[in-house]
Order: C-alpha cells, then sequence, then structure tokens
C-alpha cells in the first residue's frame, strides 16, 4: 500500500490479514474476480466507509450490484452505503468529488482494484 497525495492505493486482497479501509473509496470498474466483492462490500460497510464511488467501464451496472449487496432484502434497513457511478468522468473530477466530501472525515482517499 502506498499514499500519494491523500490518495492510497491499494489492490485489495481480502484473503490476508482483515485491515482498515479509509472513509472513501474509489473502486475501478471492471472487478477481475467477482468472489471479492461480497466480502468487500461487508468490509466497507464494518468499516463505516461514507463514500463508494466507482469509475470505469461498466461501473453503472457495478453500482447497482454493490446496492443489491449492502440492501438484500430489505430486511436489515440499518445497513447504508452511499454508492455513486461516473461513466466517462475523467478520474481526476470523481478524485476532487471523493476529496470534498465529507471534509470532516479528512482527505483521505483510498484507490481499490479488485
Amino acid at each position: 500500500m502506498s499514499t500519494l497525495g491523500g490518495l492510497q492505493k491499494l489492490s485489495l486482497l481480502l484473503n490476508l490479514p482483515a485491515m482498515s479501509l479509509a472513509s472513501k473509496i474509489i473502486l475501478h470498474s471492471p472487478v477481475k474476480d467477482e468472489r471479492r466483492l461480497a466480502a468487500f462490500v461487508e468490509q466497507c460497510l464494518a468499516d463505516g466507509v461514507s463514500l463508494l464511488a466507482i469509475v470505469g467501464p461498466g461501473c453503472t451496472e457495478l453500482e447497482e450490484t454493490i446496492d443489491w449487496l449492502v440492501t438484500g432484502d430489505g430486511g436489515n434497513p440499518g445497513r447504508f452505503l452511499c454508492t455513486t457511478s461516473h461513466p466517462d468522468e475523467p478520474f481526476d473530477d470523481v478524485l476532487n468529488m471523493a476529496h470534498t466530501w465529507e471534509l470532516e472525515r479528512g482527505n483521505l482517499v483510498q484507490e481499490v482494484r479488485l
């Protein structure tokens, strides 16, 4: 894991010991290993991630999939994760949006590829 200008780059390996996620995440689409997605979403919920911004090809569909993983059958209204998708938006614009999201949580943004 490396940090550069408030942006953490991380290739998430969920078979390693649990690590705490930043409160603001940019997830790259497409996901290379779909088996990791559900565990990643659960980790986001457990770690209190406030923003999951999704970029890249198929980001809109990936956002919908993640929303379904979060809400499930709707039986647990306490499960919430703010997701956004950014088709055709420059990465720097998405990064800027994430930096300014909930400034009281700091400006650390974690970049994730699954």
